[in-house]
């Protein structure tokens, strides 16, 4: 289990900040060689996901690391997420990856076993003040293709103006799964209608993830295979089956229609499932006074699935011409303390300690901060990454499960057809 009582001395959480490739390949320069100086700098290239404010505080810590580090240029832009990993994919392709990029771990398997990222430990980037347990997570086979530059927990998040109208006691976060049911059910009723309880959470992967857990039962095995059988699945979509087509829980239309909000932060639900470094964009779409956050529900009060998974990492390409420069800045992005103070919570809780003791937070960052804190005990070892192709299984998760909302597929028919979608993917890349 990951000690937090260090780790949590002082943190933060977010999001992640946003890029697209400017110029995509590798890193260009005035100079042939490794190296450069400040009157002829190399030049590596750097991309990341996110919206303008994030890219702002990644153009503000380009800036600061140009400063402290005048033989090396940064070109960076970005783009949304889901465009992102498109254009990862086409540069992959054309051996063109950019120098640096911002990565999620749902992909590390997928570039990291085909050799397309560098291994990070044929570089100086001092992980010293990371937890070790966290570590694993940008690992593969022994070799580091990423480092964590944050970390978020999974969490319910509620609104409490929204519950004492309908005199609903604001939640602990000490509810098992039928409870969690009841308390939905509550709020549609007595809000007549006028506010749902929350959303299908039985659609959200890393929440059936977390499930899983708290049934001592691995999502994937060792040799890349599932970990779970078609039965559990069952069983965890059976979860609100109860609650589809009430006032309990949106519809799938419904959602639809307020996409790209989701329910909560459209002020259509009371509660939502997600990562805790929400909390910002939450209070700016809902304007809401105040949000708060409690665990997910669990049927076992030890074991709340619970774990931190780093919100982002720092990868850099195979190809790279300048290992030497792109190993400094992924150092500087993850481990300097004015960076912490530039990022606060857009990235996510600071994954070194010495970002962390860095930064100060206040206000929405010490919510998250303070969530955190209460949910130490239950903190189990981050998951290594996801199997190759698991970014498709997730998206495949949530499009069956919309079916199943909208009522195009029974359970049995949901989990029949996302288990062929899953086999049939993982022999593909066996």
């Amino acid at each position: 289990m990951i000690n937090r009582r260090h780790f949590l001395t002082t943190v933060a959480v977010g999001t992640a900040s946003a890029a697209a490739l400017a110029a995509c390949g590798t890193g260009t320069g005035t100079s042939a060689g490794e190296t450069g100086s400040a009157e002829s700098p190399v030049t590596i290239n750097y991309t990341w996901w996110g919206n303008d404010d994030r890219a702002e505080r990644t153009r503000k810590a380009i800036a600061l690391f140009e400063e402290k580090n005048p033989d090396i240029k940064v070109n960076g832009n970005f783009t949304d997420f889901a465009g992102y990993w498109q254009k990862r994919a086409t540069e992959a392709a054309g051996g063109g990856l950019p120098d640096v990029m911002q990565w999620d771990l749902s992909y590390l398997r997928d570039y990291g076993q085909r050799n397309q990222l560098l291994d990070l430990g044929t570089v100086n980037i001092n992980t010293d003040a990371f937890e070790k347990s966290l570590l694993p997570s940008g690992q593969i086979k022994g070799k580091t293709y990423g480092i964590p530059t944050s970390t978020n927990a999974f969490a319910v998040y509620y609104d409490p103006a929204k519950l004492a109208p309908l005199g609903i006691a604001e939640p602990t976060g000490t509810w098992t799964y039928k409870e969690f049911n009841d308390f939905m059910t509550e709020v549609g009723a007595k809000s007549n209608g006028a506010i749902y309880g929350g959303g299908d959470y039985t659609s959200v992967w890393w929440m059936f993830n977390i499930w899983l857990r708290q049934n001592n039962i691995e999502a994937f095995t060792e040799d890349g295979k599932l970990g779970f059988t078609k039965d559990d699945l069952k069983k965890w979509w059976n979860t609100t089956a109860a609650l589809r087509g009430t006032p309990a829980m949106i519809s799938e239309e419904r959602v639809t229609q307020l996409a790209p909000k989701s329910p909560f932060s459209s002020n259509s639900a009371a509660t939502e499932f997600t990562w805790d470094n929400f909390m910002a964009g939450y209070l700016s779409d809902t304007g809401a006074k105040e949000l708060k956050l409690v665990p997910p529900p669990s049927d076992d009060p030890d074991n709340l699935g619970l774990f931190l998974k780093p919100s982002m990492l720092m990868v850099a390409s195979a190809k790279t011409k300048y290992k030497d420069a792109a190993g400094r800045f992924i150092d500087f992005m993850v481990n300097d303390p004015e960076v912490g103070q530039i990022f606060k919570t857009s990235r996510g809780v600071p994954a070194s300690k010495t970002q962390r003791d860095g930064t100060t937070f206040e206000g929405t960052d010490k919510l998250v901060v303070d969530y955190e804190k209460s949910i130490e005990q239950y903190l189990k070892d981050a998951p290594e990454p996801p199997i190759v192709g698991f970014g498709t299984l997730e998206a495949s998760f949530k499009r069956v499960a919309s079916d199943l909302n909208f009522g195009k597929l029974t359970v049995d028919g949901a989990a029949d057809a996302w288990f062929k979608e899953a086999e049939d993917l993982i022999k593909q890349n066996a």
